[in-house]
C-alpha cells in the first residue's frame, strides 16, 4: 500500500497566539536572538521616495485584529528585486522583505520604506508599483495574500496587467493606498463583507 492510500492531510491550523512567540520574539521581550528578522525592508542609502504605510485589518464584523502579523515583499525603486535580474542589480540597501507586527493595543501596522518602481510581469508588461503583503492572525487557516497599490499612480495602475484582471472594477479601489500626507498612505485590509480587499490565489 502506497503512502498516497491511506495518508490524510492534516487538518489546518489557525496561526494562534504563538505565531509572535515564533517570529517576533523580541517584540514581546524574549531575547532569543540579538533582533528579530525583517525589522526593516530597506537600509540607510536606499534610494527612492522614503514613504509610510499605515493600516489596520478587520474582520466581517469590522472587529480590528489586534494580533495580526503581516510580511511585505517588493521591489527597489527601480522596479527591481532582490537576488538577480537581468536588467541589472538591485539596490543593496532594499532588501524588499520585512515582518510587521500589529500594534497590540490598537491593531495598527506600520511599514516604513521606499515606493517601489514597476516590476515587469513574466511577458515584459510593466506592473504598476506596489508591495505585497501576507497576512496571518488567529482565526485565518491560511494566509492571505494581498497587494498595496497607490493612488496617486493612477496612469500606471491603469496599464497594471494585474489590475486588469480583476473583474469587478470597482473592487481595484481595495487595493489602493490613500495618500494622507507627504509621503504617508492608508490602507486599512478588510477581510470579508462590504468593502472586501481583493486577495490573490498565489
Amino acid at each position: 500500500m502506497s503512502g498516497r492510500d491511506y495518508l490524510r492531510e492534516t487538518p489546518s491550523q489557525t496561526a494562534g497566539p504563538y505565531v509572535h512567540i515564533g517570529l517576533t520574539p523580541n517584540l514581546l521581550g524574549t531575547r532569543v536572538y540579538p533582533g528579530d528578522l525583517g525589522t526593516s525592508p530597506i537600509r540607510e542609502g536606499a534610494r527612492g521616495e522614503r514613504i509610510t504605510i499605515t493600516g489596520t485589518v478587520r474582520d466581517g464584523a469590522g472587529m480590528v485584529l489586534r494580533d495580526v502579523l503581516l510580511e511585505s515583499w517588493q521591489a527597489d525603486a527601480d522596479g527591481i528585486y532582490p537576488g538577480g535580474d537581468p536588467r541589472g542589480p538591485a539596490d543593496p540597501n532594499v532588501t524588499g522583505w520585512a515582518r510587521i507586527a500589529a500594534d497590540f493595543e490598537t491593531g495598527e501596522w506600520r511599514l516604513e520604506t521606499i515606493k517601489p518602481g514597476r516590476a515587469p510581469c513574466p511577458d515584459g508588461r510593466p506592473m504598476a508599483p506596489h508591495v505585497a503583503l501576507w497576512i496571518v492572525a488567529r482565526g485565518i487557516n491560511t494566509g492571505l495574500q494581498t497587494r498595496v497599490y497607490f493612488e496617486d499612480e493612477s496612469e500606471a495602475n491603469a496599464a497594471c496587467p494585474v489590475l486588469a484582471r480583476i473583474e469587478h472594477k470597482e473592487r481595484v479601489q481595495t487595493l489602493l493606498a490613500r495618500r494622507v500626507g507627504a509621503g504617508d498612505y492608508r490602507f486599512d485590509i478588510v477581510l470579508q463583507g462590504a468593502g472586501e480587499t481583493v486577495f490573490f490565489d498565489l
